[in-house]
Formats: structure tokens, sequence, C-alpha cells
């Protein structure tokens, strides 16, 4: 039985606290819900023993709520991050709920509130983030035979959208690698391979809804600057998931400021076959390694790794930038010493260590 289904009436035959939860668990009845409690946040019923199985962690039982066992599994407050990292990873979604009441003066149940929702593609957490690989948050919305595609990186504010055709959905997702596809609740994707996905209302995906919102967040008349004034289901797509991010971040998401439009012309194009079988970022077993980008990576940072990366998988057609990025190299390269004076310069302090490599002389 999925105890956060309880009906108001069945509801009331539980403790303060468990009322307390149930309420807070309907409203984010698909995510896990990390409660806190003291020292820990604690799950509860169905949460508890699907947490405890993805984790290993120890599944208990402890009192009683309406003659039930209350079913429960925790982890430490100081060590969530890790346990949010795996779960993230997994591709489940997280409620955090914290106490923002004072125990000293509370008659009952310590106030409590979801603060922050984090999902697989609205990770901005460097604890949480992958070191090789950006995460991306994309949403797609198909309106009179055109493909719309919006895709943020939550971290670092980059934000796209391009309009294609539907039958060149798998390659851009191959393409992309998001960590999270937002849809309409009418049009789910076959999508191969496993990603998160997340259905929304149709409303979310409302044309002059999501110019407004986008005009909004960008402080623009219209979004004629970005290039894509005409667009329709790009426009929808790019809506919805900016309504999405601001909705899991649980506060304003002002750096980002601007949207770029993809231009699949700027880029060599290769099928979803062509990038599998070349193993660029993965092998064809979905192992980091040996890729492409294991071979060539020697950056001195996480950020130059994903930068890589994404190079790697949208190489340029334009000559004259290729020309300038090896103009850019060959500075460096008439002192043997310049390479690694950038990489050491490059290297947090107390972060990321620098790895140096015999194949090349200066980091990406």
């Amino acid at each position: 039985m999925n105890r956060a289904n309880d009906t108001p009436q069945t509801a009331e035959k539980h403790t303060p606290m468990m009322q307390q939860y149930f309420r807070i668990k309907a409203e984010h009845a698909d995510k896990l819900l990390f409660y806190r409690m003291g020292d820990f946040y604690e799950l509860f019923h169905d949460d508890a023993v699907r947490v405890a199985k993805l984790l290993d962690i120890t599944l208990t039982q402890r009192g009683a709520s309406n003659g039930n066992p209350i079913k429960m599994a925790g982890v430490p407050y100081h060590a969530a991050e890790q346990y949010l990292a795996r779960l993230v990873k997994m591709g489940e979604s997280v409620a955090i709920c914290e106490q923002i009441g004072d125990p000293a003066t509370s008659k009952g149940p310590v106030e409590r509130k979801v603060v922050r929702i984090v999902t697989p593609g609205t990770v901005t957490d460097s604890a949480l983030l992958e070191e090789k690989r950006d995460s991306l948050l994309l949403a797609l919305h198909i309106r009179r035979g055109k493909l719309g595609l919006a895709w943020l990186n939550l971290a670092s504010g980059q934000f796209h959208v391009c309009e294609t055709a539907p039958e060149n959905l798998a390659a851009e997702l191959e393409r992309l690698q998001p960590s999270e596809i937002l849809h309409a609740e009418d049009s789910a994707p076959q999508i191969a391979g496993r990603v998160a996905l997340k259905s929304l209302p149709e409303w979310h995906f409302e044309l002059e809804t999501a110019r407004r919102a986008l005009c909004q967040q960008f402080a623009t008349i219209d979004l004629a600057g970005f290039g894509c004034d005409d667009f329709t289901a790009g426009i929808e797509a790019a809506g919805a998931l900016l309504g999405y991010a601001r909705l899991t971040q649980g506060q304003a998401i002002s750096h980002i400021r601007g949207m770029q439009v993809y231009s699949a012309d700027r880029y060599v194009r290769m099928d979803a076959s062509t990038r599998r079988n070349l193993e660029i970022t993965q092998t064809l077993r979905g192992e980091p390694a040996p890729t492409l980008l294991s071979l060539l990576d020697t950056c001195a940072t996480n950020m130059g790794s994903r930068q890589l990366a994404n190079w790697l998988h949208h190489p340029l057609r334009d000559r004259n930038i290729l020309r300038a990025r090896l103009d850019a190299v060959d500075a460096l390269l008439p002192s043997p010493t310049s390479g690694e004076s950038v990489a050491r310069g490059a290297k947090p302090v107390g972060g990321e260590g620098y790895r140096r490599s015999t194949n090349s002389s200066s980091p990406a």
C-alpha cells in the first residue's frame, strides 16, 4: 500500500507527525522525500523500502501509526550529499524537506517545508556533478511536424534551443546525452537507453505563456535578438524547461540571462549509430574508457574535461574557428613550461589534481 496516497479521512488516524509527512509527500508523490529529523534525513514507508534497496542501507520499523508499523530508512545529514549523488546517478529525484520552525516553541510537529528538489537534470552542486559530463536538462515538444528541443546546463547557465525534423530525435539525444528529459503527458517519446523521463501537463508547453516567461527571464520585449522569434515548438519546449528549472531550485535562477539557437549546419553531421560506434565518450558497453575522450583528456580541471567532451561531440565545419584553436595551442608550445604554468594556474586550490601526460605539453 502506498501510504502517501491515504485519504484525508485515513490520514486523521495517523500521528500528527505522520499527518505532516503525508501532506508534504502528497505534493511530491513522484519523488523520494528526505524528511529532516534532527541529524538525519528520514524516509518512510514505500520511500524507505525503495531507498534501502537502492543504497543498501538498513530498513527498520519503529512505532506505529494508524495501527501499522512505520517503516523507516535514514541517512546522516552531514553525509547526505554522497547519498544524493548515488540516487541522482540512478535517475531518481529527491525532495529535501527541512525543519523551518523552532522546536522550542512548536506545539506538535516542528514546521517543515520542501526547500530544494534535486533531479538528474537540475544538479548544480559540485559534489553531485559528474566529473567528465555536463548535466543537461532537456525538454522536447512536437508541433505541426516540427520537433522543438531546449536544453539547459543549470550549473553554468548555458541555455540552447533548436527546431528540427522529428526523425532527428535519436541523433540529437545521442549528441547531447541529457540527464533528464521533459515531455508533454500525451506524447511520451520512445527513447533507447536509461535516462530519467518526466511528463508535464500539456499546458506547460503553451506558446504564449512560454514567450512571456522567457522574455521575463531575459528582461527583453521579444525573442528576436536570440534568433528564435519565429520558433513555435522550440519556444514551447524552452518555456516548459524554464518553468521546471525554477520549480526545482526554489529560488531565482538569475544567472540564466539568454538563450542560443543551435544550428546543426555548423557541425559535422553524425547519426546516433555513428556516434555510438565512434565511442566518443562511452564505449559500446556504456563504460567511460577506453574512449576517444579518455585518450585525449589531459585537462587540469573537470570543467576542461567537460568542454573537451562537448567539442568532441560537436566537430566544427568552420575552418576559421579550428585555425584559431590551433593558433592558441601554438602560442603555448614555444616555451616548454608555458603549458604547465597554465595548468597550475587552472588547478583549484585543494581541488582537482593536475594530470601530467607524456603525449601532450598543453592542457585542453
